[in-house]
């Protein structure tokens, strides 16, 4: 459907011919009208097909300037890129209307964030931790809050930001009107949604953890971690499409290995991103990976879903994901926007029982093939992957342990100390024969 079908306004319309956008995608399509009816809504879809402006247009279709300086629009996401990729797509919406927006996030001195905020603000999209700092010191009123738009929950509660949705929930106005996004819905969003949405509408665009079908899977079988290194090394050399690579791994310490391995061999191309990193050094890294600086990215899951990065030709999974719903984010990097993409996955024989997992929730199997030639196979496990020892339970005979007597002895007789007070007078018999006194008077004489 064109955008022009749809009931938005001049200046949005702008907006997105400025942005190059003709056609709203079917999540944009379907929800955008249900929106604008004023309905708690849950849209489920896929990431990558327009989740941002499809409950960013509604909501600026319907904006109303108010002569108060609170917000009334609230955009809660889980990482602090998302908070920065949000308030840049509001700023890309807003370029012909008067709208001030402003993020909240960790890692950055909160006075600013304070003086921003007392200064005006309509919009505000923030990770719920320091929302709730801002609002418990005062600089945050929520009371004019009407509108509350929770992106990948499922996500939030993962990163253990529970406590801290639930309080702001309870924090905000009765009458406000609730839309929810994300690509997955775990039973624990579930239950929230039941407790604290309004007979919701609930939109699919797609059935949730199906992969987008712009998106070539291929799986190799890898025997360990070794070989996996290996073998990305060799696609690097050998594959000349490659033009950005998002390479996932399970862990920051694996990120931070592989990327000082990389980095050897190809230098300033590759560049890694996890939540270790400084806020600087993440935006920085970000931004280079935008620009074609850095043509390999190395990232951890909490990146799946805070990137909003166009382009981005291939996805290389260097491990199974423990959660199937990861791997679907991981993949949902590329083939964005319609263009097509790949995502490769390597997979060991510890993690096959992963992938049943993943192929149920994606609804179909994956032919994992065997590795090509000329990749340097290796019989080097990590420490990780090293098989757990089974050391033999040997009962030792223990010692007969020798009765021994106090640790300490008698004194001798003649050493022995008695406590017998002597009384004056016994001791001055004792020396004169006769008792003696100190100078009493004789009894009777006055």
């Amino acid at each position: 459907m064109d955008f022009k079908s749809l009931n938005l306004t001049k200046s949005l319309w702008n907006a997105l011919d400025d942005l190059g956008y003709k056609e709203a995608t079917l999540i944009q399509e379907r929800t955008i009208p249900a929106i604008m009816s004023g309905k708690d809504i849950v849209g489920i879809a896929q990431t990558g097909t327009g989740k941002t402006f499809a409950y960013l247009l509604p909501i600026l279709r319907q904006w109303s300037f108010a002569k108060h300086r609170f917000p009334q629009v609230l955009i809660l996401v889980p990482t602090r890129e998302l908070v920065a990729q949000v308030v840049e797509a509001v700023e890309q919406l807003t370029r012909y209307m008067t709208i001030q927006c402003i993020g909240v996030y960790g890692g950055v001195n909160i006075n600013t964030q304070a003086v921003q905020i007392i200064n005006g603000v309509d919009f505000i999209v923030a990770t719920p931790g320091r929302l709730m700092d801002l609002a418990l010191n005062g600089s945050l009123s929520l009371k004019y809050i009407n509108r509350l738009v929770i992106d990948e929950m499922d996500e939030m509660l993962n990163l253990g930001f529970r406590t801290q949705l639930l309080n702001v929930l309870d924090m905000l106005p009765e009458k406000r009107q609730n839309l929810l996004f994300s690509a997955t819905l775990i039973p624990e969003v579930e239950d929230m949604i039941h407790t604290f949405f309004n007979a919701p509408l609930r939109i699919e665009a797609a059935p949730s953890g199906s992969p987008l079908t712009n998106i070539e899977q291929i799986w190799y079988r890898v025997p360990n971690y070794n070989t996996k290194r290996n073998f990305l090394v060799h696609l690097i050399d050998t594959e000349k499409d490659w033009k950005k690579v998002l390479i996932f791994t399970g862990s920051k310490k694996m990120a931070d290995e592989l990327f000082e391995q990389l980095v050897e061999i190809f230098g300033d191309v590759v560049g890694v991103i996890h939540s270790n990193k400084a806020q600087n050094n993440r935006f920085s890294t970000v931004n280079k990976f935008h620009e074609g600086k850095i043509k390999y990215l190395i990232a951890t899951d909490i990146v799946a879903r805070g990137l909003d990065i166009s382009q981005v030709t291939h996805v290389v999974n260097m491990d199974v994901p423990e959660v199937p719903e990861n791997f679907i984010h991981r993949i949902g990097r590329t083939g964005r926007a319609d263009q097509k993409g790949q995502a490769l996955a390597m997979v060991a024989d510890y993690e096959l029982e992963k992938v049943s997992k993943i192929e149920g929730l994606m609804g179909f199997s994956v032919q994992i093939q065997a590795l090509p030639e000329g990749v340097a196979v290796t019989d080097i496990l990590t420490p990780d992957e090293m098989p757990a020892s089974k050391m033999k339970n040997v009962l030792v005979k223990t010692p007969l342990v020798e009765e021994r007597g106090p640790a300490f002895h008698e004194k001798k007789e003649k050493n022995l100390k008695t406590n017998n007070k002597v009384r004056f007078a016994d001791k001055m018999k004792a020396k004169y024969g006769k008792p003696k006194t100190r100078g009493q008077k004789p009894k009777g004489k006055k």
